[in-house]
């Protein structure tokens, strides 16, 4: 990785205002080895704010529309996904959208069965809240993103309101292209992630959807916990996300190269269009003008998931133990090594007028 966009919650206090903007940057200040640009959001009908956000440098803002998970980030109704959306729009930044319908989620889970967990989160609620933000960015004419899909029952509603026009774009991230639920053991929460990973017959169609296009990128969602939060064993009360960012490209790769898709697909899939979206010019792509962010690898060289060798600060990974393929020797960030052990030289990015 040499370029993160750093979501607004799991941040006291979210990044909702300018104030707050700026308080998480002074956090991050001396501490960014590689590049990193921000996220803001909207977490009610009150859109005051998102002017001076995006003034202040944003790349789009992010709603839930079902709860978050934490207290401080509340999520939104349809009239708060439209007045987001309608907000956003004139200042051509993308309204990022948690698309699960609250309305068909089961109620929460209790104990280690993984079945309770995927049962209360239902493909339903996907298909479901991305009819309500097809129609939400048809009624605005804004952009709207929908984050992490893990249902491929709700590939052709999108399909169909893109080939209408309509401003919608879609990622999926790398557990719901390498595991299965049919894998996931009961007690495993390291697994746990909302929407949650879905079957293999499931995981397949999310496949042929982004080698048709139908899904514009693949991204890390990267949601870490401590271990005492997250390997609770208990699917109700364990932490819900998954930490991925060291380990993206090798578990992206290894499940790729079983598919028959090349490195030039990935590169499209986890570089290009991720910058796109952000309003990231500079990022993306090897050529004339753009920043120097290299990694240099070897895709056949074999690794094992240790979480003990991981630099994230919480070393859960539900990948611990399994062999990859693609060995990362070094990478650049603008024609500069990246050295852990030498001073930082990541930088604060803005999105980039125009993009």
């Amino acid at each position: 990785m040499t370029t993160v966009v750093d979501m607004p919650l799991n941040s006291v206090p979210p990044t909702c205002t300018v104030d707050a903007l700026r308080a998480k940057q002074a956090a991050a200040g001396g501490q960014l080895w590689v590049d990193v640009a921000f996220w803001a959001a909207v977490t009610s009908t009150d859109t005051r704010h998102v002017d001076p956000l995006v003034d202040a440098g944003v790349c789009g803002v992010k709603v839930f529309l079902a709860p978050s998970g934490v207290p401080e980030f509340g999520h939104v109704d349809g009239d708060g996904l439209t007045a987001a959306l309608a907000a956003a729009a004139p200042r051509g930044v993308p309204v990022l959208v948690h698309a699960e319908a609250p309305g068909e989620l089961g109620p929460p889970p209790r104990g280690p069965r993984y079945a309770d967990w995927l049962a209360s989160r239902p493909a339903a609620a996907e298909v479901a809240a991305v009819g309500q933000v097809v129609a939400a960015a048809d009624r605005t004419g804004g952009h709207a993103h929908v984050l992490h899909l893990s249902a491929a029952a709700a590939l052709p509603g999108l399909a169909a309101a893109r080939a209408a026009g309509t401003r919608v774009t879609v990622e999926t991230c790398p557990h719901y292209l390498s595991l299965c639920a049919e894998e996931v053991p009961d007690g495993a929460t390291e697994a746990k992630c909302a929407p949650p990973v879905r079957d293999a017959a499931n995981r397949e169609a999310l496949w042929a959807g982004l080698r048709a296009g139908r899904i514009d990128c693949v991204v890390s969602d990267h949601s870490p916990a401590p271990a005492a939060a997250k390997r609770t064993g208990d699917f109700g009360t364990a932490w819900g996300g998954v930490s991925g960012l060291q380990t993206q490209l090798p578990v992206l790769w290894t499940a790729a190269r079983a598919r028959g898709v090349d490195l030039a697909d990935l590169a499209r899939w986890q570089s290009e269009a991720p910058a796109r979206l952000a309003g990231l010019r500079s990022k993306g792509a090897i050529a004339a003008g753009r920043d120097a962010d290299l990694v240099a690898w070897d895709p056949d060289a074999t690794l094992v998931v240790d979480p003990g060798r991981l630099l994230h600060r919480h070393a859960v990974s539900p990948w611990a133990g399994r062999r990859l393929h693609g060995v990362v020797h070094g990478t650049w960030l603008r024609g500069r090594r990246v050295d852990t052990d030498g001073p930082p030289a990541g930088r604060m990015l803005d999105r980039e007028v125009g993009s």
